[in-house]
């Protein structure tokens, strides 16, 4: 786990979908997706039911949400 596959997590999860996350990233959209992977593989859990319709997060996901957020917020401030 790093912090850009928790930005990339967090910005999903914001945003609903990897294309709009990776143009609110500045980064192309696989790059996303491979983050987004990796994080899961590395949590050994999905955090997003993936859908035509965009990315919702799962139980686990709601919860990884709250804490890459204190995570990134805490980052910033030490910033």
């Amino acid at each position: 786990m790093d912090l850009r596959q928790l930005r990339a997590f967090a910005t999903v999860a914001e945003t609903g979908s990897v294309t709009r996350a990776a143009a609110r990233l500045n980064v192309v959209q696989p790059a996303v997706t491979r983050q987004l992977q990796l994080l899961e593989e590395d949590l050994r859990t999905p955090l997003f039911v993936r859908s035509r319709g965009g990315m919702a997060l799962t139980d686990a996901g709601r919860t990884m949400l709250e804490y890459a957020r204190r995570i990134l917020d805490e980052v910033e401030r030490a910033r």
